[in-house]
């Protein structure tokens, strides 16, 4: 299979042969690791053309693709150059697979690129299970990669199997206005929990207050994170839904009642640091207040994924379920978007339009 570097940055020609379609996809390619933020430089954007489809198999065309913080924390793990990683939308344009018929769409972690052949009942790779969306209705397909994909089921497993909160007790959730971290909070009022949110702009958390029903949620950047907890944490913390690490962490885990449950789930504070920043030792407050900290992938669940999509697609339906989306736009803008995610630019979940 033969792989060039093409500009200027132009979706792929679908080209038809016969009976079968080849195409020419395009894909970013990681050539340089990332210092500090992410860079159209540490890219590169070559076209393959894809082969015929074999029995089994389907095409399918990306729709929307995710910008995530892990993105920039793992590509650290890969051999340059490497194919991007990531989740998308996608519309099975061709199919010799009964199961999925032409015209349904699938989720996958198929990576950046427009175009993808892949057999789902093989072996699956990547952090997404390749998943056949159910019915939608009106809700968009792109809702797929948020509250009704990775990010809802982040926010539902981890939540519940690591933090496990009970009726009355409190939760505090930093990266509150992301996409896991705005779920979170969700899931905790309707579980009957006090939710307690770090964002940081006044804007999401005033979203965060009147719009999805946060108890109190602060400016990070602004307030005394102390005198914040014992505002907001009348009666402390039991649950802390951690998306940031930092000192804000450590703050806060010291503020936790005896036997309270930590899920660490990033530490997007960190990512863009060309040094790792010095924190309060932890340690004296996991042993005194007996904490459980643990730390997670959401693809420990991969067996139950349809719970967790089902379970959320029922909140959202019930109306229990709110979300914002920060769509980009154009497959030439992923670097953009990624770059904004990480900068806090999105209330929710950031996703690219591709065209």
């Amino acid at each position: 299979m033969n792989s060039k570097l093409i500009y200027p940055f132009s979706l792929a020609k679908r080209m038809y042969s016969g009976v079968g379609n080849k195409v020419q996809a395009q894909k970013y390619v990681l050539t340089k690791y990332f210092q500090g933020e992410p860079k159209r430089t540490d890219f590169q954007i070559v076209k393959e053309e894809l082969p015929e489809l074999k029995e089994g198999e389907i095409l399918a065309e990306a729709e929307y693709l995710s910008v995530d913080p892990y993105m920039r924390a793992y590509m650290i793990g890969y051999k340059l150059p490497a194919d991007m990683i990531g989740g998308q939308v996608a519309k099975i344009i061709a199919s010799r697979n009964k199961k999925y018929d032409v015209g349904k769409y699938v989720t996958g972690s198929f990576g950046w690129r427009t175009h993808t052949i892949v057999n789902p009942d093989g072996n699956q790779t990547g952090m997404l299970p390749i998943t056949l969306l159910p019915d939608l209705g009106s809700y968009p397909v792109s809702l797929a990669l948020g509250v009704l994909g990775m990010p809802g089921n982040t926010a539902y497993f981890g939540l519940k199997e690591i933090c496990q909160p009970k009726p009355g007790e409190t939760i505090v959730i930093t990266g509150a206005a992301g996409a896991v971290g705005s779920h979170v909070g969700q899931i905790g009022k309707s579980l009957g929990c006090r939710v307690v949110g770090f964002a940081g702009t006044d804007d999401k958390c005033q979203y965060l207050e009147k719009e999805l029903g946060f108890d109190r949620a602060f400016n990070y950047k602004t307030v005394n994170i102390r005198a914040a907890l014992k505002e907001g944490c009348p009666k402390k913390v039991d649950c802390y839904f951690d998306n940031v690490g930092g000192e804000i962490s450590s703050t806060i885990m010291n503020y936790m009642n005896k036997y309270g449950r930590v899920a660490v789930c990033g530490s997007i504070s960190s990512y863009n640091d060309v040094n790792v920043p010095k924190v309060s030792i932890l340690q004296p407050a996991i042993v005194f207040k007996e904490l459980k900290v643990e730390g997670f992938l959401v693809n420990r669940w991969t067996d139950r994924w349809d719970e967790g999509i089902n379970a959320n697609l029922n909140w959202l339906r019930e109306g229990k379920l709110k979300y914002q989306e920060k769509v980009y736009h154009g497959f030439e803008n992923m670097v953009d978007a990624l770059v904004g995610m990480l900068r806090g630019e999105n209330t929710g979940k950031a996703v690219v339009k591709v065209k």
